[in-house]
């Protein structure tokens, strides 16, 4: 996973990415949008089955809704 080295995230409060249920996701997902790697990032969290937190700029939501799309 060489490419969490280079996420945003890596160098911001992890917490943002995990918020609490009915929590804001805006400021994590606007990490998101700048990162770099964000493409990878969703890809290992759709791959590996992430449950939690924001991966790729995504909510667990989101994603769940993208593999049904996929699928």
């Amino acid at each position: 996973m060489g490419w969490q080295a280079d996420a945003l995230c890596a160098q911001t409060d992890p917490e943002a990415f995990f918020p609490e249920k009915g929590g804001s996701t805006r400021d994590a997902k606007k990490v998101c949008a700048a990162c770099n790697v964000r493409s990878q990032c969703l890809e290992y969290a759709l791959s590996n089955d992430e449950r939690f937190g924001i991966w790729g700029g995504l909510s667990e939501r989101e994603r769940r809704r993208l593999r049904k799309q996929a699928v």
